[in-house]
């Protein structure tokens, strides 16, 4: 606790340093006759509010990272921005395709099953993913990424009640070109990654061609046959057409493109003493430790196929004093896995799940200006999803070379299908000079349906339903100078309700879960400070999330665990939050930011049957920590381009710290403190069991490039490191009904090389 507290208490004291040194380097830069010119500034234009306009002159909570700044830090993929906005957290789930978490202010969905929508929405050139799965993507051919933190339900898609991270790709420039890269590093990781730009009738049609391809032997080694484990191989490829008439206010955008992967689904054992699973194996895969034994697996082989295809049309057409847009999204995905959870040398619980999902959405939106003091976007959205699993389970097996198919007569089948549709509008009226009233809201209907069935057992449990809201937001913002905006806003995010996927008893099964609610309160600072040198943003907010939906695994069902969502009381969070970006002298630019968050459950009590027959014990889980909640996160990074006699040579040095933080609601022993009439027993759970908690995170990452003329083309040489200090820790880790637990272990110290030519 006194280590966790110096390391906060450090980290604020070199945040804070670092401000000060941001605010003194232009007033010295002043005083020493340096002229105070916007020499280097880049203003960056972000799409948030579906408008083009400043990062500074937006009224939210936002943060914006370009493709410069991701080439600079040699960015793999979304995970990287972990640290780069405050308060946000994304980490890589294994048990899907290219599945992640995201959290934004301690609100996250960390499960990958397909009837459930992520809380933080993520949009990739318009189209919202309805999945965690697809989520996990590649950094090489984004044009900027943008970090909206907070409910954003008015003008994105739906149930973004934590955030969104809107990413857009870059478009077909209409001029040959193009740029290519491979990389090599640690753990034999292999890259290669190449787009192509060519116009293909005049200035009218223009195509862009990409593909990406990475592969990795894992950072893990199996404990009996020495082997690499947790290794992946990811295509990513497809074909862009912008098409743009001459003399015309139309285009459009289609892209078509496929995603294929092929995985490891390694996890680690975590059991201890106590656990059913723990009697069952050997003594030495039992009470492992949470930091360098998470390297070491001893479950048999098990692989995940992922294969999605999809297709994203833009249309824009401008009509002077409306433009109007329409974005149509297809996306499925086919995946075929096995996955050894008991991760033991002994064959306890392995299963094989097939799945089938398919999204389809259309937004259509207009946007204009009436007169010179008021501008809106309204428009209707709709979305369809349905997804089919059947998962063959082999529990208590003790038979490693048969398949699950071939070992479950039972197996289990879950089919779901969802239906939503939107109505909405976000308007501003500068009413007053220096005032600006922001306000609007969004219509939402969804109605879901949920299949549970066993083969031999047949049915257990359908339910549908249908879930409405409207979810308002208004703010208000002054701009007292060019140079300050203060800002204020309330919002409401909504996520529907729904049925539990993975309920395997009739009541359960059938038994609706009801949609959570967050009011949301903000306020806010941005500053152009020293000529537009040095910008600073602070935000301030209160969140209340009420009928908060829980996932509990739970004894029950053919397979001997059940998961079920249930609505199980309210939270509130609150944090204050900090960025910055200096650019203190030609070629040097430090970003840094910073975020403290505190969150407290209230009410949050769950049912389980006790040792009387008929009767339900209760459980009070008020007093355990949100999930993917750091109190305390911060980051610096520093971007140094020096010229050369040959071109130039860029420096990135990075520093991210991430508190502690649990990854599950789970349980670290219970004390009794009520017994009713009827004999049922209220327990007060002391916390989340200490196996599903994050160590602190201290992140040192470093990129050395260098461009120079190779053959009349520009060529980069890059040289990087990635956690540096080697801190080694979980990822993930879950506990299973008292049967057995498992985790994962995040990417150790890496490096590696990357060549690239841009033409």
């Amino acid at each position: 606790m006194k280590n966790s507290m110096l390391r906060q208490h450090v980290m604020l004291t070199a945040f804070a340093s670092t401000l000060a040194m941001a605010v003194a380097a232009p007033v010295q830069a002043q005083e020493a006759g340096a002229k105070a010119d916007n020499a280097g500034f880049e203003e960056i234009i972000v799409s948030a509010r579906r408008r083009n306009e400043s990062l500074q002159d937006t009224p939210v909570a936002i943060t914006a990272v370009n493709a410069a700044m991701l080439e600079n830090k040699a960015s793999l993929n979304v995970g990287d921005l972990t640290g780069a906005a405050p308060n946000l957290l994304i980490t890589n789930q294994n048990s899907g395709g290219a599945a992640a978490n995201l959290s934004i202010r301690g609100l996250t969905y960390a499960d990958i099953e397909k009837s459930q929508e992520p809380t933080v929405g993520v949009v990739i050139d318009g189209v919202f993913i309805g999945t965690n799965t697809g989520q996990f993507l590649d950094m090489f051919d984004i044009e900027q990424i943008e970090v909206l933190r907070g409910p954003q339900g008015t003008l994105f898609g739906r149930n973004t009640i934590g955030g969104v991270i809107n990413i857009k790709r870059s478009r077909p420039t209409g001029e040959f070109g193009g740029k290519f890269e491979a990389s090599y590093g640690k753990f034999n990781t292999f890259a290669t990654r190449a787009v192509v730009n060519a116009p293909i009738v005049g200035d009218q049609v223009a195509a862009k061609v990409f593909y990406f391809h990475n592969q990795t032997d894992g950072v893990y080694r199996h404990g009996i046959t020495g082997e690499r484990r947790g290794g992946n191989n990811n295509e990513n490829f497809g074909v862009s057409l912008l098409v743009k008439p001459t003399d015309s206010n139309f285009d459009a955008l289609l892209t078509v493109e496929k995603q294929v992967q092929k995985y490891d689904t390694d996890v680690s054992n975590i059991t201890k003493t106590g656990e059913v699973f723990c009697s069952l194996i050997p003594t030495d895969q039992c009470n492992r430790n949470q930091s360098s034994d998470l390297y070491t697996v001893f479950g048999q082989p098990a692989q995940g196929n992922y294969s999605a295809p999809a297709g994203t049309l833009e249309m824009n057409l401008d009509l002077g004093g409306i433009k109007l847009t329409s974005v149509t999204g297809y996306r499925k995905s086919k995946e075929n896995q096995t996955q050894d959870f008991d991760a033991s040398t002994t064959d306890l619980y392995y299963v094989r799940r097939l799945q089938d999902y398919k999204q389809w959405s259309q937004e259509l939106r207009g946007a204009g200006k009436i007169g010179n003091t008021f501008d809106y976007v309204v428009g209707a959205y709709y979305f369809k999803s349905s997804y089919n699993l059947t998962q063959y389970s082999r529990v208590f097996g003790f038979a490693p070379t048969v398949d699950p198919i071939d070992y479950d007569t039972n197996a289990q089948f879950v089919s779901g299908d969802s239906k939503s549709i939107a109505l909405f509008g976000d308007f501003n009226w500068a009413f007053a000079d220096k005032l600006r009233l922001s306000f609007g809201g969004r219509y939402t209907r969804d109605k879901k349906a949920l299949s549970n069935a066993f083969a031999t057992d047949g049915l257990i449990g359908q339910g549908s339903g249908t879930f409405k809201k409207f979810t308002p937001k208004v703010g208000i913002d002054y701009r007292p100078t060019d140079e300050t905006m203060l800002y204020a806003s309330w919002s409401r995010g909504y996520r529907s309700g729904g049925f539990s996927p993975r309920a395997a008893e009739p009541v359960a099964a059938a038994r609706a879960y009801k949609p959570e609610t967050v009011d949301s309160y903000e306020i806010g600072t941005k500053l152009d400070l020293f000529d537009r040198k040095l910008q600073l943003n602070f935000a301030g907010f209160y969140a209340k999330y009420d009928k908060l939906q829980q996932n509990n695994t739970i004894p029950g069902g053919p397979t001997g665990n059940q998961t079920v969502t249930s609505n199980v009381g309210s939270a509130t969070l609150k944090g204050i939050e900090a960025d910055f970006t200096l650019r203190a002298a030609e070629g040097l630019r430090i970003n840094g930011s910073a975020g403290y968050l505190k969150n407290k459950f209230k009410g949050f009590v769950t049912q389980a049957a006790g040792p009387i027959a008929g009767v339900l014990d209760n459980y009070d889980y008020s007093g355990n920590e949100m999930i993917y909640a750091p109190k305390f996160n911060a980051s610096i990074s520093v971007d140094y381009t020096v010229p050369t006699s040959f071109g130039e040579v860029l420096a990135n040095l990075g520093y991210r710290h991430i508190g502690a933080y649990d990854q599950q609601i789970s349980s670290a022993g219970v004390t009794a403190i009520s017994t009713a009439t009827n004999g049922a027993v209220t327990y007060k759970v002391l916390g989340n069991d200490p196996r599903v908690r994050n160590n602190p995170q201290d992140l040192v990452d470093a990129a050395l490039s260098t461009k120079f003329d190779l053959a009349g083309t520009e060529a980069k040489l890059t040289v990087y490191g990635r956690n540096l200090l080697n801190d080694k820790g979980p990822t993930h880790g879950f506990t299973v009904a008292g049967l057995w637990s498992f985790g994962t272990a995040r990417e150790p110290r890496t490096y590696g090389v990357s060549m690239g030519v841009k033409f």
